[in-house]
């Protein structure tokens, strides 16, 4: 555990910054995190969020204006529903299923696609649930069921299992996705903890920079072990954990995190960041 990111952040010339948990909770910013990153571009260094969101990064970026983020926190953002734009495009003439709230359709816009009911569509494209204040993946298991039976390959635009709102954690896409490839069915995940995401992220920090960063250059900042820190870890980054996200009470509370029990969580995950802070702050 360190209690301050400036010694940490000397090391690194690009931070690839999560965003939900680390910088907002849905409902409201961190002004201690946006102040950091803030202060870390002012020292030269590069931040790009990347995010599980599953809609382009300008729709993000106007989420983050609504929650008082200031521009000034990243240089860029890499999200996971650009990922998933990708992947669309290279799928032209096939009919799509979108499982997922209406919220979500600014991902398709401007694609040339056709929709089509499960029954008779050529894929999925699953961003969430209808209604994540009241569904489980278990509501979506009919739907599935008819997938499985026509073999149907689902795009996962957001791998994340769960996320905080508020004082609260929801599903997300990722749960309904996991369920499916339980009973079978075929996935691609567009985002974290899959490469052609931090693919992306990079990219997009070197256009930013005007510099390619070597790996060990790059720290990424999360708050879920599934997606930051086993993305990180598999793309031969270093990663900064932030215990007061999703996994707090697992790590035996918000305010005061237990060293012991994260160090077996993190030795069960077979994953282990460089440091760890409650949240971040310079």
């Amino acid at each position: 555990m360190i209690p301050h990111f400036s010694a940490l952040a000397a090391g690194y010339d690009v931070l690839l910054c999560d965003v939900w948990g680390v910088v907002h909770n849905g409902e409201v910013s961190f002004p201690a995190a946006c102040d950091a990153l803030i202060r870390a571009r002012a020292q030269g260094k590069t931040v790009v969020f990347i995010t599980n969101a599953p809609r382009p990064g300008e729709a993000v970026m106007r989420q983050l204006d609504g929650l008082k983020v200031p521009r000034a926190v990243c240089d860029d953002i890499a999200s996971s529903g650009d990922v998933t734009r990708g992947v669309i495009e290279s799928r032209p003439g096939q009919s799509l299923c979108h499982l997922g709230p209406a919220r979500d359709q600014g991902i398709f816009t401007g694609l040339d696609i056709k929709f089509a009911p499960i029954e008779r569509a050529d894929y999925v494209v699953c961003t969430g649930l209808d209604d994540d204040d009241n569904q489980t993946p278990e509501d979506f298991r009919a739907r599935l069921e008819i997938m499985l039976e026509r073999k149907l390959f689902m795009l996962c635009a957001n791998p994340d299992l769960v996320v905080e709102r508020g004082d609260r954690l929801v599903y997300c896409a990722g749960s309904i996705a996991e369920l499916y490839a339980n009973m079978g069915g075929e996935v691609l995940y567009a985002g974290k903890p899959y490469a052609p995401i931090y693919q992306l992220a990079l990219r997009k920090a070197e256009a930013a920079s005007g510099r390619v960063t070597e790996k060990a250059r790059v720290l990424a900042i999360g708050d879920s072990i599934h997606t930051d820190l086993k993305g990180a870890t598999a793309f031969g980054i270093d990663c900064l954990f932030m215990t007061a996200g999703i996994h707090a009470e697992e790590f035996g509370g918000r305010a005061e995190p237990n060293q012991d029990v994260m160090n077996t969580v993190f030795a069960a995950a077979g994953h282990a960041p460089v440091a760890a802070m409650r949240e971040l702050a310079w």
